[in-house]
């Protein structure tokens, strides 16, 4: 185990289905084969960690479906994001996207939600985890990231600041409740045709857009295997190349495949296009049986579509409360 320079913070207690440490991610190892990883939901990251007062780039924890148990050691700060799971300190219910104080010796659970998928639990000034070729954050394919390459597991101390002498100075927050996101069991992609579009004829592009499709039980970080009319492309497959974050493959079947976060760094599927990052995010709280559907825009839409999320996100200011 790699340790850090703190040896106290929360212990896992019962580590639930699927525990990941996470940070932004891993950039500029592409060609080392490794993958960018990070956050599947960048915006509930993105909130557990401004809600704690961190950097962006704070390590945090993604819990998958729920499950996951700490015991505190020392006292800190902490926030909950993302799909709606149950969430109780020393067993008494407390609401997600706000920060709340834990005492060392409290117990912090959350139980299993029955909408989305991902959920964040930031901790003031971040997991104090060694980084690996510049990130934390794990990619259990890889065996890098995290405390061993791999996902939580009980008894994993997760060092954090010990914030006993500044209890009186620190201060809690909230996120308005019609701001934050809202989570659906039917989501549409926004999705910009890729250079290789011309590999599918405009019937094939037509019928793409048009339809919905569910997703299957071939879901996970790495991207999310979908289930509906067939596509066909006008090629068998390419020369592997590089596969940017949303790339929409089509495979032989003609069942489209959402590349997401922790995809291979190449492959030799043609690609119809690629989903924008905002939708990514919404892609990745959806489960099997979820529906989807594809809309084509522009890349200046697209830049369009970006700029204003981050503008609104910018302007958000959060509640303080006691």
């Amino acid at each position: 185990m790699i340790k850090s320079k703190n040896t106290l913070g929360l212990i896992v207690t019962n580590a639930g289905v699927l525990s990941l440490i996470q940070d932004a991610g891993r950039y500029g190892a592409f060609n080392l084969g490794l993958t960018n990883g990070g956050p599947a939901d960048s915006l509930a990251f993105y909130w557990a960690n401004r809600l704690c007062g961190n950097e962006l780039n704070s390590t945090a924890i993604e819990i998958s479906l729920g499950g996951l148990q700490l015991t505190a050691q020392v006292d800190c700060i902490i926030a909950v994001t993302g799909a709606p799971m149950p969430l109780t300190i020393n067993g008494q219910p407390k609401e997600l996207w706000r920060s709340f104080l834990v005492k060392a010796g409290d117990t912090i659970q959350l139980g299993f939600t029955s909408l989305g998928v991902r959920c964040y639990l930031a901790v003031a000034g971040g997991f104090d985890i060694k980084p690996m070729f510049g990130s934390t954050t794990t990619v259990c394919r890889e065996s890098i990231g995290g405390l061993t390459g791999d996902k939580l597991v009980a008894n994993d101390v997760l060092p954090c600041q010990d914030l006993s002498q500044a209890t009186n100075e620190l201060t809690q927050l909230m996120l308005a409740e019609h701001e934050q996101p809202k989570y659906s069991n039917d989501v549409v992609l926004h999705t910009i045709l890729s250079y290789q579009h011309e590999y599918f004829s405009a019937i094939e592009k037509r019928l793409f857009f048009s339809s919905e499709f569910q997703i299957s039980k071939h879901w996970d970080r790495m991207g999310y295997r979908l289930q509906g009319r067939t596509i066909k492309a006008d090629v068998g497959g390419i020369l592997s190349e590089g596969i940017c974050y949303g790339a929409v493959q089509i495979p032989a079947d003609g069942q489209p495949i959402v590349l997401l976060n922790d995809r291979q760094t190449i492959g030799g599927y043609p690609k119809i296009g690629a989903v924008i990052s905002r939708d990514c995010a919404k892609l990745s709280q959806c489960r099997q049986g979820d529906k989807v559907r594809f809309e084509p825009v522009s890349m200046s839409q697209a830049d369009n579509l970006f700029h204003l999320s981050l503008s609104r996100i910018n302007q958000i200011q959060l509640i303080v409360y006691s």
